[in-house]
């Protein structure tokens, strides 16, 4: 079990002895699971989380989304209770577009929402678009097979990421790519994160992409679970695809391989 240490900076995230129960407490998912992810405003933080299926990573994000509450323990944001206030989005793995609104229309849906006058909600969607390579898309419905599963993801980073959120919570969203469509994704967020600087808390299967997107790797183990491994991902704080040909970053791949073998007994 990782041991977290007090630290100067405040914290954006905190989970602190957490445990989720069912069955009258017979059987648990998480128990005694520790997470504290500190506040770094000026670039912000990108997190993976790695464990086993049905380990629980899911279940953590929904803590901190407020879409769920543990059994005991305590979820904070900026060091205070979670709250409907939090300004925190989260990107599934299923395409989460509405199929009939357009990309303009789910891009600008979060400022509909916040009472943004038409123009300027539509103005900054068509920002929001361009930058998330969307451009001669904005009119088309945002549903498959007219656009690709790639495309559709691209509509829910826009949308999640106009909100402007503090924290983005993203659940396997390249799981369900090809993988062409899954590189040119992971580059794409990799740019467009350095540009907002919200805090990222991304789960994966996929060590590689771990490597090249995180700034910390956290690994979970199985049922009842708990963090038992922290890799610090010592990379240049920008990356492209020439990264993952140093030797520095197969190095890590095979470190965080080796680790996650342990957690499993593999």
């Amino acid at each position: 079990m990782i041991q977290f240490k007090d630290s100067e900076l405040k914290n954006i995230i905190e989970l602190k002895n957490i445990s989720q129960s069912y069955d009258d407490g017979k059987t648990f998912i998480l128990k005694d699971f520790n997470l504290i992810i500190e506040d770094k405003p000026a670039q912000g933080q990108f997190v993976v989380i790695l464990g086993m299926s049905g380990c629980g990573k899911s279940t953590v994000l929904r803590y901190i989304a407020g879409l769920q509450k543990p059994t005991s323990g305590e979820v904070k944001i900026h060091e205070k209770l979670r709250s409907e206030n939090d300004r925190v989005g989260m990107i599934f793995q299923q395409y989460s577009s509405l199929p009939w609104l357009t990309v303009l229309e789910n891009v600008a849906m979060g400022l509909e929402y916040k009472g943004v006058d038409k123009h300027e909600r539509e103005a900054k969607a068509m920002d929001m678009i361009e930058l998330v390579g969307l451009k001669g898309h904005e009119k088309k419905f945002a549903q498959y097979p007219t656009l690709s599963g790639g495309q559709l993801q691209r509509v829910a980073i826009g949308r999640s990421l106009l909100s402007n959120p503090d924290i983005l919570l993203m659940d396997e969203p390249f799981g369900a790519l090809d993988i062409k469509t899954r590189l040119q994704m992971q580059e794409m967020l990799e740019d467009i994160w350095h540009k907002f600087h919200s805090t990222i808390v991304f789960i994966t299967h996929d060590i590689a992409e771990a490597v090249f997107l995180a700034d910390d790797i956290y690994i979970m183990k199985s049922a009842p679970s708990c963090i038992v491994e922290h890799i610090v991902v010592d990379l240049p704080f920008q990356r492209d695809r020439n990264t993952k040909r140093e030797q520095k970053f197969l190095n890590l791949v095979q470190e965080v391989e080796d680790r996650m073998m342990k957690v499993t007994g593999g």
